[in-house]
């Protein structure tokens, strides 16, 4: 490989990055659903609070995991990891970040005055727990599982969402 140029990877290393950032937005998911049902519940969230909440959040499940990984590879792998290991890391880590968009983009609109703040994070954990149920149709459809069985697989990704929700709306916080 010549300076500057990008290695080349197989299909099933790319397949396995893949794999590892969709692990990283559906763990973001779970976890915003947890803070977003929490801040809906509350209903004396400001905007500027819900969107710390978010933004804080999405940044410390980041930071967790680029912290447990770059402690972890030495230990795994007798060595500090090198840049392209770094890099690796931090694309795969980065939907930790990106799953913030939408919620914070919801709540910008209600800022605007498009809809009330409650509406807004309501909103935002209906679009989580879609985007659970898209990842596992998708997932179902990879597998060969057909349109039905996809249709299983995203339903009851779902209801893992829906079950975070219930968890937080049963603990009333």
């Amino acid at each position: 490989m010549t300076e500057g140029t990008a290695p080349k990877i197989t299909a099933q290393e790319r397949a396995g990055v893949l794999g590892e950032r969709l692990k990283e937005r559906i763990y973001a998911s779970l976890t915003l659903l947890a803070v977003l049902v929490g801040l809906a519940q509350n209903g004396h969230a400001s905007h500027l609070g819900a969107a710390a909440s978010v933004a804080v959040t999405a940044l410390g499940l980041w930071l967790a995991t680029l912290v447990a990984d770059m402690q972890a590879h030495p230990v795994a792998h007798g060595r500090m990891p090198r840049l392209a290991e770094i890099r690796h890391t931090l694309f795969v880590s980065s939907p930790l970040l990106t799953s913030a968009v939408g919620p914070l983009l919801l709540i910008g609109l209600s800022a605007l005055g498009a809809l009330h703040l409650t509406t807004a994070l309501w909103i935002a954990v209906g679009s989580e727990v879609a985007s659970l149920a898209a990842w596992g149709c998708a997932g179902g459809l990879r597998t060969g599982a057909g349109p039905l069985g996809a249709v299983v697989v995203g339903a009851l990704n779902a209801v893992i969402g829906a079950g975070v929700v219930a968890v937080k709306l049963l603990a009333g916080h």
